[in-house]
């Protein structure tokens, strides 16, 4: 049970963060937004807020610098008259000042030849297409025996729609840049994202320079959710802003601005038919996904991958379509794909355990694999049945009625809900150094990014596991992208991936300093017998991307099972999620205290799925009308009464050095299952429709 690193300099705030960061001379942005959802800029008069004292520059389309690579619509800011949603920046103030830039963005004004936005995903909508890959490249479609007559000719049949809105990922500290361009013509940002390696790639073919003369500074990261993962247009307005006045230029994007312009879950429909014997063994499964993008760039969210992933049926079929909207671009939010699919997924379980008569618990231990049902591989390791039955027995579930609707205590309603969680153990090429220091520590660089997670305290514990000293001696550098190449943190790749690269590095340096080869096992202390370190230091590199190119073939998921008591009120038919447990199976845990914290934290967004978040759109004016946590809803301390999180012993050969899976999303997977099952329980009512709110519930009570 290991404490951050970094926790003492992030309570007495010393940790520096984007902002935070001093620079001579500074300035600040500020961005106007489209206030049309579909149309052209005809013009943007910039007098009043050029008259403003202490305004520096406006750009907008008419005068905005040429960018080199605008492949990515998203970031080709003020490169075109079109505007293709509502909130998409259309203009920007630079001042002396954060004030004067705000007063300065709301004189400039913009004409535009506005027409009638498209904003409202159907199933029937007729521009549906299937995309040509879902994210981030798993195939379209899939098809397995005869669905259609399968289903048709199964004993129990579940027919049933489900829709989920569109989400907002809201990380506590939004989207913010500090661009300096220096004398010799090179970029550094002071950036809040999720990978600086990335961004560093992705802002030098904008600005046409080569990657080494960008430098992206991000080691104290507030937060993310997979709306950090890639470089949004704040980062490139801040960079033209400070160009174009020859100043180091600050963008923080004020959380209003966020709902358009930083990324959001895209809503889904989804139709979900399971077939199944009278034992509720599953013979069919189809799995239809209706979903949006816009018009600006594609994203199609990979929803109905975790249904390839977990029960057994010989007869299979997913399908995803997806509209061309005039509404931002849906991006990645905590465990995209999974979290809406597995929604669905085990909602519908829910309703074949209560068809067949069946223990919902033992209807997903019947239809049990070890193998992944479409790709046919065995699964490296699948523990599932495990955290069910753990949490079967942690959870009581043995005292549940089967019977809906028959607890009372008073006006409340009380039910019990349980569902799976899955999510794939992803791994990427990532490159790290070691280096033994004269004084007897060790200083391990890759340039990985702390989000939140506790990833920094997590390579430093492999750190020191593989060089065999204390964690006091390790002193571990990240997010800066003038250090080895790391991936993103997302897709919960960080640890297994910047961890392998650490441990190979760490292996090679202590090879070297005990004069054997490269890798090798080494026997005394790095710093002890022959394994002198010079006065310069001795230091070591590894990259891992041979090593992960010659990995067997294996399924590779972490599983779990989430268990919830909700109490339902009978007279405002409010919900309250008294208790809920995850009981998961992710190989080696690294910190049991932060992993803790990246479960519960993933559950907690789960109860916000559930019964809270929603992003409304306005057809009429296209626009998100809920635009700041005033009107987004998220669970605060008390909606999250009695919530814990455990996980099973698994040792699993074929993963990484360290036999560990990610885990910073499978703690959202199947959590609003879960309680919109222990809603029915409670209530004999089911909602299919996200979120589950008292007016949902009232007119049926």
């Amino acid at each position: 049970m290991t404490d951050r690193l970094e926790s003492r300099d992030k309570v007495t705030g010393q940790a520096r963060y984007a902002f935070e960061y001093p620079a001579e001379n500074v300035a600040y942005a500020s961005a106007v937004q489209a206030s049309v959802a579909k149309g052209e800029v005809r013009s943007v008069d910039t007098e009043a807020a050029l008259r403003l004292p202490g305004v520096l520059a406006v750009l907008s389309c008419e005068n905005a610098p040429r960018l080199s690579d605008t492949s990515d619509g998203e970031l080709a800011l003020f490169q075109s008259r079109t505007v293709s949603y509502r909130g998409q920046f259309v203009a920007a103030v630079v001042g002396e000042t954060l004030e004067t830039a705000r007063e300065a963005a709301r004189l400039v004004r913009v004409e535009y030849a506005a027409e009638r936005p498209d904003v409202l995903l159907r199933a029937d909508h007729p521009g549906l297409y299937k995309p040509d890959a879902v994210n981030p490249a798993f195939p379209t479609d899939t098809e397995q025996g005869e669905p259609e007559e399968a289903f048709r000719n199964s004993a129990v049949r579940v027919d049933v729609t489900y829709t989920t809105p569109a989400e907002h990922n809201n990380p506590m500290e939004p989207h913010t840049t500090l661009a300096q361009w220096n004398d010799d013509g090179s970029l550094t940002l002071y950036d809040s994202t999720q990978g600086a390696s990335p961004v560093q790639a992705t802002i030098a073919g904008v600005f046409g320079l080569d990657p080494s003369r960008v430098r992206v500074v991000a080691p104290h990261v507030g937060g993310g959710f997979g709306s950090k993962g890639t470089p949004r247009p704040s980062v490139v307005l801040a960079a033209m802003a400070a160009r174009a006045v020859g100043r180091p230029v600050k963008f923080a994007v004020p959380r209003q601005q966020m709902f358009a312009t930083t990324g959001y879950r895209t809503p889904t429909i989804q139709r979900m038919r399971l077939g199944a014997g009278e034992d509720g063994r599953l013979n069919a499964v189809l799995h239809e996904v209706f979903e949006q993008t816009s018009t600006v760039k594609e994203f199609a969210e990979q929803t109905a991958t975790p249904t390839r992933v977990m029960y057994q049926a010989p007869h299979r079929h997913t399908s995803h379509r997806v509209v061309r909207l005039d509404v931002p671009t849906p991006s990645w939010m905590r465990a995209p794909g999974e979290t809406p699919g597995m929604y669905a997924l085990e909602s519908a379980m829910d309703e074949l355990a209560v068809a067949a008569g069946v223990d919902p618990v033992e209807l997903r231990i019947r239809n049990d694999t070890d193998r992944e049902p479409e790709s046919g591989l065995p699964f490296s390791s699948r523990n599932l049945v495990a955290c069910l039955r753990e949490g079967a027995d942690r959870f009581g579930w043995e005292g549940r009625d089967p019977a809906p609707g028959v607890r009372w205590e008073g006006r409340k309603m009380i039910g019990m809900g349980v569902a799976a969680s899955t999510y794939p153990a992803y791994m990427r090429p990532n490159q790290a150094t070691a280096r033994a220091e004269p004084d007897g520590t060790f200083t391990v660089r890759i340039a990985a990014a702390d989000i939140g997670t506790g990833a920094r305290t997590a390579l430093g514990l492999i750190a020191a596991e593989t060089l065999k000293t204390d964690l006091g001696r390790v002193s571990v550098e990240i997010g800066d992208s003038s250090l080895p190449q790391a991936t993103v943190a997302g897709g919960s790749a960080g640890t297994a991936s910047w961890g392998t690269a650490v441990v190979r590095a760490c292996e090679a340096l202590r090879g070297r300093l005990n004069g054997a080869v490269a890798g090798g096992s080494g026997g005394s202390s790095p710093h002890t017998g022959n394994g002198e370190v010079p006065p310069e230091g001795l230091e070591a590199s590894a990259d891992t991307t041979d090593e992960l190119k010659a990995r067997d073939e294996y399924a590779r998921h972490a599983f779990g099972a989430q268990f919830a008591e909700v109490e339902v009120d009978a007279d405002t038919g409010e919900v309250r999620v008294r208790r809920m447990l995850g009981v998961f199976a992710a190989g080696r845990i690294i910190n049991p205290k932060t992993a803790r914290s990246q479960f519960i934290g993933g559950m907690t967004m789960g109860i916000g799925m559930a019964l809270m978040e929603e992003s409304v759109m306005d057809a009429e004016f296209g626009d998100h009308l809920n635009r700041d946590l005033a009107q987004y809803h998220v669970p605060a301390c008390a909606d999250v009464r009695g919530i814990d999180a455990a996980w099973v012993e698994e040792s699993d050969p074929h993963l990484n050095p360290m036999g560990s899976k990610g885990i910073g999303e499978i703690g959202i997977v199947g959590a609003a299952a879960a309680i919109g099952n222990a809603v029915h329980h409670a209530t004999r009512i089911r909602v299919r429709d996200l979120p589950i709110t008292p007016a949902k519930l009232l007119q049926r009570l």
